[in-house]
This record gives C-alpha cells, sequence and structure tokens, in this order.
C-alpha cells in the first residue's frame, strides 16, 4: 500500500478518535440518553448493505426515517451523517485497499470533500425546518432520478483511467467539494461522482474508493458541527452504527452480489413517496399571513 492511502488511513483514524470524543462530549453536552430501537438497528443494517453494493445509504436511510416519522425531519441530516459514520469508516478500509486509484487525486478528492462538509455542516445545523424540508425533499428526488438513470443505463460507461490531469483532475476536486457540502443536507455522493469521473473517462470502479474515501473523512467532520448544535437524534444514530457495521461486512465477505435492477426500482418507489411526504411536511409548515383588518 503506497504512501498516499497510509496517510489517508492515518488521517482517518485520526478524525474518528475525534469524532467518538465528540459524540461523548454532545451526549453530556445535550444530555442525549436515548437508546436505539430494533427499528433503527435493521434501517441501519438494511441501508448500510445497500450502500456497499452501490445503491447508497442516506436517500434509503432517509425516506425509512420519513415513513417511520422518527426522527424530526430537522434532526434526520445530523443523524445520517452521526450514524452512518462507522460503515462509512469501515468501507473506507475495505475500499481504498482494495481498488487501485491515482494517489494524488484520491488525496485532493477526499480533502476537497471535507473542506465542503465542513463548510457545509455549519449551514445545515442552523437551518429552519422547513428549509430543511425542502432541501431533503429535493434531495430524495435526485436520488430517485440517479437511480433510474443506473436502472435504464443511461449512466456513462467511463474509460479505463485510474487518476485524472489538468483541467479534469481541477473540475473533479471542485465538484467533490459541492458534493462534500450536499452530504450534509442528505444528498450521497456515489451517483454524481461516479457519472463525473465516468465522463471524464476513469473507470467507474475508481468511485468505490473516492466516494468511500471521502464518506470516511468528510462524514466525523461533519459530525462534530452536529455535536455542536445538538442536532440529531442519539438513539436512531446509534441504532444506525450498529446495524450497519454488520451490514457493510455481510455484503462485502458475504453475498457480494443481488439483483441490483429490481432493488434499485423499489428504491425509486420508496424515495419518491418519501420525498413527496417531505415536500408536502415542508408546505404544511408554512406560517399563513396574519389576517389585518381594515376600519371603514
Amino acid at each position: 500500500m503506497g504512501m498516499a492511502k497510509t496517510a489517508l488511513l492515518t488521517v482517518l483514524v485520526l478524525v474518528n478518535i475525534a469524532f467518538v470524543f465528540g459524540w461523548i462530549w454532545a451526549a453530556r453536552r445535550h444530555r442525549l440518553r436515548a437508546r436505539p430501537t430494533a427499528a433503527d438497528i435493521v434501517i441501519g443494517f438494511i441501508t448500510d448493505f445497500l450502500d456497499t453494493l452501490g445503491i447508497g445509504s442516506f436517500a434509503p436511510t432517509t425516506a425509512l426515517f420519513k415513513f417511520r416519522g422518527v426522527p424530526a425531519d430537522e434532526l434526520i441530516p445530523g443523524t445520517l451523517n452521526v450514524g452512518h459514520n462507522a460503515a462509512a469508516f469501515l468501507e473506507t478500509v475495505l475500499f481504498v485497499t482494495a481498488v487501485p486509484v491515482e494517489p494524488l487525486l484520491l488525496a485532493a478528492m477526499v480533502a476537497s470533500a471535507t473542506a465542503g462538509a465542513w463548510l457545509g455542516a455549519g449551514i445545515v445545523s442552523r437551518l429552519p425546518r422547513r428549509a430543511i424540508q425542502l432541501f431533503m425533499g429535493g434531495a430524495l428526488l435526485i436520488a430517485a432520478f440517479f437511480f433510474a438513470l443506473k436502472n435504464l443505463g443511461a449512466f456513462p460507461q467511463g474509460g479505463s483511467e485510474l487518476g485524472l490531469h489538468g483541467w479534469a483532475f481541477a473540475l473533479a476536486v471542485g465538484v467533490n467539494f459541492v458534493l462534500g457540502a450536499l452530504m450534509c443536507i442528505g444528498i450521497g455522493n456515489y451517483a454524481p461522482s461516479m457519472i463525473v469521473l465516468s465522463l471524464l473517462g476513469m473507470n467507474p470502479l475508481a468511485a468505490f474508493p473516492i466516494m468511500m474515501g471521502s464518506d470516511g473523512i468528510l462524514q466525523p467532520v461533519a459530525s462534530l458541527g452536529f455535536f455542536r448544535s445538538g442536532r440529531f437524534a442519539q438513539g436512531p444514530a446509534l441504532g444506525l452504527v450498529l446495524g450497519g457495521v454488520v451490514g457493510v461486512l455481510v455484503a462485502f465477505f458475504i453475498v457480494k452480489q443481488l439483483p441490483l435492477t429490481a432493488m434499485r426500482w423499489l428504491v425509486i418507489v420508496v424515495v419518491t413517496y418519501a420525498a413527496i411526504s417531505m415536500l408536502r411536511s415542508a408546505r404544511s409548515e408554512r406560517v399563513p399571513a396574519p389576517h389585518v383588518a381594515l376600519d371603514g
């Protein structure tokens, strides 16, 4: 394993140590004592199982949370980043060491996504409930659109390159900064990353270590912002941790392949319904303008 990957894994461990201490601090400061339910753990298992196979975890988790009505909509972005972080850590270790990709590109993409996440978490943690509902409703529709593109074979085929240079390198790094910020509002980065890298001539398989490496670093960094504000749900987040780690291991070492096209169509239906529900909730949050009585 090269020096760049060793450095990445070292940073990964360090930021996750900070993540653990940050969570302990947040639990004490905000007096968070909720415990995960069986449903929370099952959701973690299912969604990170799907994430390891390339479907993604943020959109399905948001949809399942919305169906349950728990946690509150404004707590979902923080819960996603905090709860799925352990699975992202594990996936980063597994994929970065298993799939080759140019070290400089990997390091630059991870760094830009992390910077975007730091900026995004600070903004999202202060957004009002209705704004979060609108953004997440849109995020779910975007996810459903990407799932449909994949199933219809509309994703670009890509090339054979495992690295980029010149303007293509700069463009990929810039796009990953934006995707890192969008992760904080619930838009997963795998499908957009795969499309961008494939259009630039890279092997689509290279999206896995880049996406996993980005998630592995940016999610604990973003979580630090949510820890400060307390805008995440302790019980569901713990459930995602417990179920998610098992889901990753089962998908990576045991299952490895499934009829993903059929599963994506099911996810598309569920996610689209949840998006509509989220947008309807945002509409109901609108405060009607006060009626002013006029004399005369």
